[in-house]
């Protein structure tokens, strides 16, 4: 058997590139590994990670509902425990007890492909709650490890060879430029207008994919992210009507990101599922709807949990989901039980209510102080302008690069000026962003992508720090 070296494995696999965990990140572990050895030896005490949302990770904590369940349901025998009814409120044992009676064999075993069908009963109840009563069955739900599992599930179904176009906004999320890369498929970018606060141009769509079509591409679907990542911008209404009515005069694809459908911080603005707009427009196009227990308030990303909801496909191809889904056996069931309780959480009058609305509107109210002010630091710094982060968990800033820098590091040829920027940032501060060359920009502008995730007593010193080192650098290169 030959060796296996980078140059004899799929070159797709070297094609991927995923920049919320590139070279920064590697470089963030090393220096947080030398403070350990020799705390005096680096500028600044501790590595600050606002590269990725990845709330419970710089502090946040867990939703106690949630969590009480999780624990009874991975150990049932709490519940026969004589302090149990001191431990557990009522309905959080009536909750586990309710799982574990339509969970064969507990959360230790396989359950079906798509997810238990008692945890997609939730989810189901709770899409019907949000989106007014339209109906949502249970056959159309699959629970995943996540929302990205269910993104490569659609793009293995989608993508057969590179004529295979996904329309993707730029900036994106790398995940879908990665799984593009991976399947074959080709990325066809429409661009989010910055000056308009990142706003979405329906126009726009229909030029980029003419452009697509007239170069032999078949573009079978549309991606949205809204809240949007990295920019944090939420769409209104009548510009989601106008998408919807676009895929269909299109007969594309509408795949929706929603993630963070919790996190809409902006006053007049509020979150609506694509699935509420298009049943009330009265149609029934294909449409593919993705959420998370990773973000929003609850910020379970180690748990790994997710659905998507699958809307006016054919019965063979959803078949052909089921078999792909079916591959991987099931979904972890943590986070099948996880996603359960988040789409169908305590109700007022239910014992636990009074603490879970609590715990949710102070991370809720704590976040949206977080951006404030992170956005107001960022628009005092020289040559930074900021949007609003309307949504989400990010900021997204534009930086003037001085000339003398962008020359220097483009005759280096080793990494994007603005990731030589947040390389250098990482070296002076300990703070981790991303570069926004990872999620894609305009050419000539020059982003970065920062959480505003660490808590409120560290925020503060997050702009602190990164004044004091955009002064000096601009110093620098003048």
């Amino acid at each position: 058997m030959g060796a296996i070296t980078v140059d004899t494995i799929n070159p797709k696999v070297r094609a991927m590139e995923y920049a919320v965990r590139g070279a920064i990140v590697t470089r963030a572990g090393e220096l947080e590994t030398q403070l350990k050895k020799d705390p005096a030896s680096l500028p600044f005490d501790k590595i600050v990670m606002c590269n990725i949302g990845n709330p419970q990770s710089v502090g946040q904590k867990p939703i106690t509902f949630y969590r009480q369940v999780l624990a009874l349901t991975d150990y049932p025998q709490l519940m026969d425990a004589p302090e149990a009814g001191k431990l557990f409120p009522s309905d959080v044992i009536s909750t586990a007890k309710q799982i574990l009676e339509n969970m064969k064999g507990g959360t230790g075993a396989y359950s079906e492909s798509k997810g238990v069908a008692a945890l997609r009963q939730m989810v189901a109840d709770g899409i019907e709650a949000r989106d007014g009563g339209h109906k949502c069955n249970i056959d159309d739900l699959w629970l995943t490890d996540g929302a990205s599992v269910a993104c490569h599930y659609i793009m293995k179904t989608l993508i057969r060879d590179g004529n295979d176009g996904v329309m993707v906004p730029i900036p994106q999320y790398p995940l879908y430029s990665a799984s593009l890369a991976l399947y074959g498929g080709t990325l066809v970018p429409y661009y989010l207008d910055e000056d308009k606060e990142w706003g979405l141009d329906v126009a726009d769509l229909k030029v980029q994919l003419d452009k697509a079509r007239a170069a032999g591409k078949e573009v079978r679907a549309l991606c949205v992210i809204n809240p949007g990542n990295p920019t944090g911008n939420a769409l209104n209404v009548d510009n989601q009507k106008e998408i919807v009515q676009f895929c269909k005069d299109e007969g594309v694809l509408l795949i929706a990101d929603e993630v963070y459908q919790e996190n809409v911080y902006a006053e007049g603005r509020s979150f609506t599922s694509f699935k509420k707009v298009v049943r009330d427009m009265g149609l029934d196009i294909p449409l593919v709807s993705m959420q998370s227990t990773s973000k929003g308030f609850y910020g379970e990303c180690g748990r790994r949990g997710g659905y998507m909801e699958v809307c006016g496909f054919d019965p063979d191809v959803k078949a052909e989901l089921y078999k792909l889904s079916s591959v991987g056996l099931c979904p972890n069931l943590g986070g099948q039980v996880l996603m359960g309780l988040v789409m169908s959480p305590p109700k007022p009058g239910d014992p636990s209510y009074e603490l879970y609305a609590a715990e949710r509107d102070a991370i809720l109210s704590s976040l949206k102080r977080r951006a404030v002010k992170l956005v107001s630091g960022l628009n005092a710094l020289e040559g930074v302008t900021c949007n609003e982060a309307q949504g989400a968990m990010y900021a997204f800033p534009k930086v003037s690069l001085p000339e003398k820098f962008v020359a220097e590091a483009t005759a280096s040829g080793k990494m994007a000026p603005d990731a030589l920027y947040c390389m250098k940032l990482l070296d002076a501060t300990g703070i981790v962003v991303v570069p926004g060359s990872g999620f894609g920009q305009v050419e000539g502008t020059w982003h970065f992508r920062t959480t505003f995730l660490p808590s409120e007593e560290d925020i503060g010193g997050v702009v602190e720090k990164l004044t004091k080192f955009h002064a000096e650098f601009m110093d620098t290169y003048r």
